[in-house]
């Protein structure tokens, strides 16, 4: 025989080998040969759980219990839980599939790792009852590893992804956000920078205001953009504890960018935000710590109130007017939307001329917000929208090549280009009567 045949023959008895003795150590009971007969280790919903131990066997572990239908991590420390990451976490158990039964008793257990696991889930019910899930060694093939539970004396086989569900750190498990306000419920926002001091309240519909430094519109987008920032913040827990303690010192050095409070129904907390070269870092009031975060959150809170305020002159956006009042000079016109027709002095006008004057006052765009300059407006117009619950008035006056305009009821004067309003004016002048429809011959 030749040599090489020999190294094969030597390599394949070495397999067999090894095969018999996993056989001999890990004896196959009868109903393992029925893998594809999915069975359930333990089937517990997620409601039904009080508290979850999870301990690894170095030692290590977290504690959870649910409070006020919440989870709380209560063990190393007690801090909040993310929810979603322990939902995922309970979803395991309802149920915990198993792939085969490998013995009958669980007297085996020094066999399959069971007698020291490396890992243990204990379940405590709402009901009183507890039930505790084993983890052992890995079996030689198939991406398993075999468990056990206390309420059954069957050890099992089951997916090596169902461990792994378990195998959860503290920084895995807790709530990482930096502000954990309910958006929804948010009454108040105040931003503290060196460009200014701006609080932002809601007004009877719920739309977000400038309140300080003065009663101004908000560009609700710009606002909502800014919550949605803040809810986003989270503090990055992927280093060690030599990286908390640089991002401590790089925030203690760094240059102010803003501090920011937010209030909601359960009262308000605040972000102190940090510049430190192109890196910013932030310490919230919720979580101890300080902890670097994204260019976007930092960029969004250094702002000034022109980056906040309403630029445009009417707000019914896409809601379809139902009625346009123009004054340009002596002349007045109305036009009245009835069903699908536009009409004025009881003439039907042509929809598609309306429709440019509408698009055109959609766009009116302030380019700045100038304290003087507005006398004597020769121009008013008048937008009905919201079927007639929100009136819009704005007069406008010649200021050199531009216009300078002001709502009715509001102290603001918004600038606007020449060009975006003598648009307007020529949507207006160019809104004419429907064309007559051609009359059918009769026969």
């Amino acid at each position: 025989m030749k040599p090489r045949s020999l190294v094969a023959a030597a390599v394949l008895l070495a397999a067999l080998s090894a095969g018999v003795w996993w056989a001999k150590k890990h004896p196959q009971s009868a109903s393992s040969t029925t893998a594809s007969n999915t069975v359930k280790l333990v089937n517990i919903p997620a409601d039904q759980l009080q508290q979850i131990d999870i301990k690894k066997n170095d030692g290590t572990g977290i504690d959870l219990k649910r409070t006020n239908g919440k989870w709380q991590i209560i063990a190393p420390a007690t801090v909040s839980a993310d929810q979603d990451a322990v939902s995922g976490l309970t979803s395991a158990l309802a149920p915990l599939n198993a792939d085969s039964v490998v013995a009958e008793n669980g007297s085996a257990g020094s066999q399959y790792g069971l007698n020291n696991p490396s890992l243990t889930v204990t379940l405590n019910l709402k009901n009183g009852k507890k039930d505790t899930v084993k983890f052992g060694d890995d079996a030689p093939a198939g991406s398993l590893v075999y468990a056990k539970a206390d309420s059954d004396p069957k050890i099992y086989a089951v997916s090596s992804s169902v461990k792994s569900s378990f195998d959860k750190s503290v920084n895995d498990l807790r709530d990482k956000r930096l502000l954990t306000f309910n958006s929804e419920k948010l009454t108040s926002i105040e931003l503290t920078t060196k460009k200014g001091d701006l609080t932002f309240g809601k007004n009877n519909q719920g739309d977000w205001q400038i309140v300080k430094p003065g009663p101004y519109r908000a560009d609700s987008f710009q606002v909502e953009e800014l919550v949605r920032k803040l809810g986003d913040a989270r503090m990055d827990l992927t280093g060690a504890a030599a990286d908390e303690k640089k991002d401590a010192a790089l925030f203690a050095a760094g240059q102010p960018v803003a501090t920011v409070k937010v209030t909601d129904a359960g009262g308000p907390q605040s972000l102190d935000v940090r510049k430190n070269k192109d890196d910013y870092y932030a310490k919230s009031s919720v979580v101890a710590g300080m902890y670097k975060v994204s260019s976007d959150l930092g960029s969004s809170v250094d702002k000034t109130l022109a980056d906040f305020r309403n630029h445009k002159i009417f707000d019914f956006g896409f809601s379809d007017p139902t009625k346009l009042e123009f004054r340009n000079g002596s002349s007045e016109t109305t036009y009245t939307k009835s069903g699908q027709d536009w009409k004025s002095n009881g003439k039907t006008m042509d929809a598609s001329s309306v429709q440019a004057v509408i698009d055109q006052l959609r766009d009116l765009s302030a380019t700045s917000f100038p304290t003087t300059g507005f006398a004597n407006p020769a121009i008013d117009i008048t937008v009905t929208s919201n079927d007639g619950k929100r009136v819009e008035k704005a007069s406008f006056t010649k200021s050199g090549a531009n216009y300078i305009a002001k709502r009715e009821g509001e102290p603001s004067l918004y600038e606007l280009t020449g060009k975006s309003v003598d648009d307007a004016l020529k949507a207006f002048a160019g809104i004419k009567p429907q064309a007559a429809k051609a009359k059918q011959n009769s026969k």
